[in-house]
């Protein structure tokens, strides 16, 4: 029950976007059908608000949901107590509105870090936002005494514009805290007062490190051979992560190519010392679902993902759980058939360009404006001039839909917009 009480569901209505949008004066912002006051930290925007409570990881024959559902049926299957009962908790339904401090503060994020900037995250107010990782939760649930445990939810970081980014995605936590006797029984302690190395933390022995970095590598590669087949290739690749040390991703050999699966490593004591838990250790990993979902389906844009288009969703009702398996990943039942082709529209944009530019601040200016027609956005050419020290970007966009043709007029329509926008909102001079 005290799971339930955290889980919330609204949506945003179109109504409501439009209300926003065309009175930028309003001091508030609607987010889940609950009013946030806004202030100079508020960034979020209509079109991206639109999204908000879409859920594609709890939408029926949605392929990430159906990659999800394998992921959570896999770890119910193969970690069961004595009783066959699953050991992880699966948490699927909390709201993506989060406080600054659950999203950083409680990571140990440093306050200079540059995902707490505006132009990396989306901010509702100074205090609250929308998370950035499913990671904003671990505090949380430790504190209620969950030990091992899966967390998927929707994410939301300002990006790039091309086929694999999007301002939102979906990722899955998974958490596995343990006590002394149950990682290293026959040790005296997990803890010492040493030095932090590129092996270990300060607080924890060496010994402590190597079983946690054993039991989360065995459990992350059982995981990736169970989805892709037990002769999976995978190797390991030191990372860094703000939360977790030592830090690890893990990689694939997929269809020739080595592929990033996840991001993972040893939880910070700091994070379980304020959840209460100074007595224990544990490790986390992040995996992000909607690239693994377009690999495991062959879907080419991931703004296909967002698609309310019929002929989309309906490819995937016939996928069944025991469908799902690496005999099956190569077939023609389980890959995405394009349902339509349009050509593409390019148009360029040049200016020049401030000290205070950020390029994640001109796409997200350029999604605000031109939405999902937008389908890749470049930088096609930069140069300084010599005489003036002015330094000029050129950058295309290719303006293409995903289920329908889009006309000259309204792509010329659209860039005149933008490059009004850009004019009036952004740091730069257009040429």
């Amino acid at each position: 029950m005290m799971i339930r009480s955290l889980l919330r569901r609204a949506f945003i209505t179109r109504s409501s976007a439009r209300t926003i949008s065309s009175a930028p004066e309003a001091n508030t912002v609607c987010v889940l059908g609950k009013e946030y006051k806004r202030d100079d930290m508020t960034n979020v925007t209509p079109s991206l608000l639109e999204k908000v409570g879409r859920e594609l990881h709890n939408t029926k024959d949605h392929p990430i949901n159906l990659l999800k559902k394998l992921i959570v049926h896999h770890f119910h299957k193969t970690y069961i107590n004595t009783a066959g009962n699953p050991l992880f908790t699966s948490i699927e339904n909390i709201p993506p509105v989060v406080t600054t401090e659950q999203n950083f503060d409680s990571l140990c994020v440093a306050k200079d870090h540059i995902s707490r900037s505006r132009s990396d995250s989306y901010y509702i107010n100074s205090e609250t936002m929308l998370r950035t990782h499913t990671s904003a939760h671990q505090r949380d649930f430790i504190k209620m005494g969950l030990d091992r445990f899966l967390v998927t939810g929707d994410v939301y970081r300002r990006d790039e514009i091309d086929s694999t980014h999007y301002p939102v995605f979906h990722q899955m936590e998974g958490v596995r805290v343990y006590l002394k006797q149950n990682l290293l029984p026959r040790s005296k302690t997990m803890f010492e007062d040493g030095e932090e190395t590129d092996e270990k933390q300060s607080r924890h022995t060496l010994e402590t490190s190597k079983a946690l970095e054993l039991e989360l590598k065995t459990t992350l590669e059982r995981l990736v051979k169970y989805i892709f087949g037990e002769e999976t290739q995978t190797r390991w690749n030191s990372c860094y992560f703000p939360f977790t040390h030592p830090s690890f991703e893990l990689e694939i050999l997929f269809r020739g190519e080595w592929v990033e699966m996840l991001g993972s490593g040893i939880m910070r004591q700091e994070i379980l010392d304020d959840a209460g838990a100074s007595f224990k250790t544990g490790w986390a990993f992040g995996l992000g679902l909607d690239r693994l979902s377009m690999l495991l389906f062959s879907i080419p844009d991931i703004r296909l993902l967002w698609s309310k288009d019929e002929r989309f969703i309906d490819q995937f009702k016939h996928i069944t759980l025991p469908m799902l398996t690496k005999e099956n990943l190569n077939k023609k039942d389980l890959s995405f058939k394009p349902f339509s082709t349009f050509l593409p529209r390019c148009e360029d944009v040049a200016f020049w360009i401030t000290p205070e530019f950020n390029e994640n601040d001109f796409h997200e200016l350029v999604r605000a404006t031109c939405g999902d027609i937008v389908e890749k956005v470049e930088l096609i050419d930069s140069f300084e001039n010599s005489k003036t020290g002015k330094v000029s970007r050129c950058y295309r966009l290719v303006y293409r839909s995903m289920d329908r043709a889009v006309t000259k007029d309204e792509v010329d329509e659209l860039h005149s917009k933008l490059r009004e926008n850009i004019e009036k909102l952004l740091p730069v001079e257009l040429r």
